[in-house]
């Protein structure tokens, strides 16, 4: 059996003298989109923190290709895993065009600088994620969702196999979620392991080959969302009572609340 390139075993995360998570064993499958989802607090985000070598892991550890996470250079981390964190600090004055060709220092040695294809790969993240128009506009300008395409062109111009996406539809309408997530799909679809936080549970079922249920740190259930999503998991991990039904656009389990029950107006 063929071991996965990114996993973790043994895993125990946490903060100062918080335990988020404890002996926790993750693998993202090969070539897939993987959807973490659960309530707040579960360890998501945690999680994806360790899997990107942001967190170290108090106990156990992430293996990337074989090896243990920690043990790899930073650039040689930065060639092979792009992260896309919920927040960053944008440089004062920087424009688009600037922060997103950050995006190719992990491929910057000594005796290469800038070429011809740290140039194509710019310019082809900026315009997958339609920001081109604004290369040259100073970030701190833009809105809430232009700048999280802003950070995700950045992440794109690393030009990584393996991408992982900390709630990547924050600050976005509906409109620009669906255009980032169909991206990421289409990221997918060529070839790419994905790895995403998400919110939105219709959403993640809708995008996700591969999705990871938690609940207090732990794994409640993973695999295809056409064959774990169910009403009585919706209401063990989100205490919500609903009904799973059949998304008509996708064919995707869709998650309908039950309707609030409404007072008798009196006679």
């Amino acid at each position: 059996m063929t071991t996965a390139r990114l996993h973790g075993t043994g895993l125990s995360l946490g903060y100062d003298e918080r335990v988020v998570a404890a002996d926790l064993d993750i693998t993202i499958p090969d070539q897939s989109f993987t959807v973490i989802v659960g309530p707040n607090a579960c360890g998501k985000s945690t999680t994806l923190r360790a899997l990107a070598r942001m967190l170290k892991p108090r106990t156990g550890a992430v293996y990337l290709d074989g090896s243990v996470i920690t043990s790899l250079p930073s650039k040689e981390v930065a060639r092979r895993l792009g992260l896309l964190p919920q927040s960053s600090i944008v440089p004062d004055g920087i424009t688009v065009a600037d922060l997103v060709a950050r995006g190719r220092y992990p491929h910057q040695r000594l005796m290469r600088q800038w070429s011809r294809q740290d140039e194509a790969a710019v310019n082809a993240a900026m315009a997958a994620t339609h920001v081109d128009d604004l290369a040259e506009r100073v970030v701190d300008e833009l809105s809430g969702g232009q700048r999280q395409r802003v950070w995700l062109a950045m992440v794109l111009a690393q030009e990584t196999s393996i991408l992982l996406l900390d709630e990547p539809t924050t600050f976005l309408d509906i409109c620009h979620q669906i255009e980032v997530l169909d991206l990421c799909a289409d990221l997918h679809e060529q070839g790419r392991t994905l790895v995403a936080v998400l919110h939105d549970l219709n959403q993640a079922c809708r995008y996700a080959t591969h999705l990871i249920v938690m609940r207090g740190g732990r794994i409640v259930a993973e695999g295809d969302p056409g064959e774990i999503v169910t009403a009585d998991l919706m209401r063990e991990v989100f205490d919500l009572r609903c009904e799973v039904i059949e998304d008509p656009q996708s064919g995707t389990p869709m998650i309908v609340p039950e309707a609030r029950r409404r007072a008798r107006t009196p006679a």
